[in-house]
């Protein structure tokens, strides 16, 4: 196991990727937060198949951030496996179904031109 400070954001968000990239995780997203949030460095968005692959990806995840470098992650929503929400403390993690992720539309918000969008077609507020 890694001492806590051994990693910066950067190394944690690509062992993340890797992890999802390896539990075959669809539309992945990194949107970088430095500058526009307290939040956190990056935020990952990734959809699953079903609820079933969801949990899973958000359970091997949070183990592996807790085997290799000691992170205790913050999650939410691994029961129901619709929308889950991992809290790395540096990178904020939202693993989907598609339809519920299609619904909230997260990554609009945090990308730049989408207030845009909005502003010129308000029916597409999450």
């Amino acid at each position: 196991m890694k001492a806590a400070a051994s990693y910066d954001s950067d190394q944690l968000l690509d062992a993340i990727l890797k992890s999802l990239d390896d539990d075959k995780a669809e539309e992945v997203v990194k949107i970088n937060l430095r500058g526009k949030s307290e939040m956190g460095d990056w935020m990952v968005i990734g959809s699953g198949r079903s609820t079933r692959q969801v949990s899973a990806m958000a359970e091997k995840l949070t183990e592996k951030l807790k085997n290799e470098y000691g992170i205790i992650s913050k999650i939410e929503g691994k029961d129901i496996g619709d929308w889950v929400l991992i809290d790395t403390g540096d990178v904020i993690v939202h693993l989907f179904r598609p339809e519920v992720r299609e619904f909230y539309q997260l990554e609009k918000m945090w990308t730049p031109g989408a207030q845009d969008d909005l502003a010129m077609d308000p029916t597409k507020a999450p």
